[in-house]
């Protein structure tokens, strides 16, 4: 049985719509829907509601934040996957990659991932990125990625192509 820590940290992935306001916002989690939807089998999923921002909104300290509590999951998990917005994710990426470094504790695989579009729309691309990112964290080596859009790709260097709606190494 693989165990996986699952932090959420908010995004685009987890906006719903409040019908009295007309704003898509990061009110209500929707990743315990997601992950009721799969099947799971083979794999013990711990959800770790950490914070619940768009990564707009993201300070250096919640990326410091996010770090350290990705670095204390690593130790009792075969590995992490990030829920995170997609503005700020290589912010927080490149911030777990220089802690883990530092730390000497890159034994293990992070996977970050999230959605262009939130799940609660028709068109999104919020179920297959979490499932991507479920299977990536059990086969990649140790180090520290982004899983969307049917592809992984190793930090550093991951930047967001706003231009085409995707992640890409610099």
């Amino acid at each position: 049985m693989k165990r996986i820590a699952l932090i959420s940290t908010g995004g685009t992935i987890e906006k719903t719509y409040d019908a009295l306001t007309g704003v898509l916002a990061n009110r209500v989690a929707v990743l315990d829907v997601m992950l009721a939807q799969m099947d799971l089998r083979g794999v013990s999923v711990s959800r770790i509601a950490l914070m619940n921002k768009d990564s707009l909104d993201m300070t250096p300290e919640d990326h410091a934040l996010i770090a350290a509590t990705v670095h204390n999951a690593l130790r009792d998990h075969d590995g992490v996957i990030v829920v995170h917005g997609t503005d700020r994710l290589a912010v927080s990426g490149e911030a777990v990659l220089e802690r883990l470094a530092r730390e000497g504790a890159m034994t293990k695989p992070v996977v970050f991932t999230g959605a262009m579009k939130p799940y609660e729309l028709r068109d999104t691309d919020a179920q297959q990125n979490l499932t991507e990112a479920l299977l990536a964290v059990q086969i990649v080596a140790p180090g520290v990625y982004v899983a969307m859009q049917n592809q992984v790709l190793a930090f550093p260097g991951v930047t967001k192509d706003r231009s085409r709606g995707t992640f890409v190494k610099a």
